[in-house]
């Protein structure tokens, strides 16, 4: 299939590694052109090379700086005054009993979970409105309908980012600009391997055993009964950033491994 993706400007924020590089490299062996952003220089530049390595005819740019930030948001439009696509894929989580959880960590994790995302939106949204054709992609998460009561304060942000997406796809009505949310469920990204590395270390057990656990206790309702690979998760994204996907709006598209059993 042909996702007509060639001279198109693309910008995924946290695309240094796990599901953000997939997502960046799958929409440059597409024919985008892509804004590789993370939070160092080191780190954009070697996700570069890596995509470069594999693909040689790949169109990149490199923007490093925390997008959660106001002023890199300002550094960034300035120097990118407008994309076809954004994914908003900028986000954090980390386990913490709900008593635990203090004032300041709801905000942290709103300002780069949703803020990170409203921002960007605001900016370039009206722009493809104007030109007539855009795509805005939301990375949330199956925890935005299973809230996980060890992350209650990402389970909220991860529900906010799919009340965004859908307003801003109200929006859209009659023009070629499409706003959805992406749902993953528990994927091997960078984190998460290495949470479920440093849990087998810890526990003397193999990782294969760790994540027979994970998915026995903590996502029973799975059906894949494994961590999905980022790039199967990169691949909605891309068909939906694509030409192909012009019919599919105002969505909150699972890839989830069927852990979410309930339809909504």
């Amino acid at each position: 299939m042909d996702f007509r993706l060639q001279g198109k400007l693309a910008l995924v924020t946290a695309s240094t590694a796990g599901i953000g590089a997939a997502i960046a490299e799958g929409l440059a062996r597409e024919g985008a052109r892509v804004i590789v952003n993370g939070r160092t220089q080191e780190r954009v530049d070697s996700a570069i090379d890596g995509i470069r390595a594999r693909h040689p005819a790949a169109e990149l740019e490199g923007f490093s700086g925390d997008l959660s930030n106001p002023e890199t948001v300002r550094g960034l439009t300035d120097r990118f005054p407008h994309v076809d696509i954004l994914v908003n894929n900028l986000g954090i989580f980390e386990p913490r009993p709900f008593t635990e959880i203090s004032d300041d960590d709801w905000r942290r994790f709103f300002e780069v979970n949703v803020l990170s995302g409203v921002r960007l939106s605001r900016f370039y949204f009206p722009k493809m409105l104007k030109s007539g054709w855009g795509r805005v992609i939301f990375m949330s998460s199956e925890s935005a309908l299973n809230i996980p009561v060890e992350m209650i304060h990402y389970g909220m942000t991860k529900t906010a980012q799919l009340a965004v997406s859908r307003g801003l796809a109200d929006l859209t009505a009659g023009t070629g600009v499409t706003v959805n949310s992406v749902l993953p469920g528990p994927t091997a990204s960078e984190g998460v391997s290495g949470f479920i590395r440093d849990l087998a270390a810890q526990n003397n057990q193999s990782v294969e055993e760790v994540e027979h656990q994970f998915f026995e206790k903590a996502r029973p309702t799975s059906l894949l009964k494994r961590f999905a690979s980022t790039e199967e998760v990169a691949n909605l994204v891309v068909y939906l950033a694509s030409e192909a996907a012009s019919a599919t709006n105002g969505s909150a598209l699972r890839v989830d491994g069927g852990t979410v059993n309930f339809i909504a």
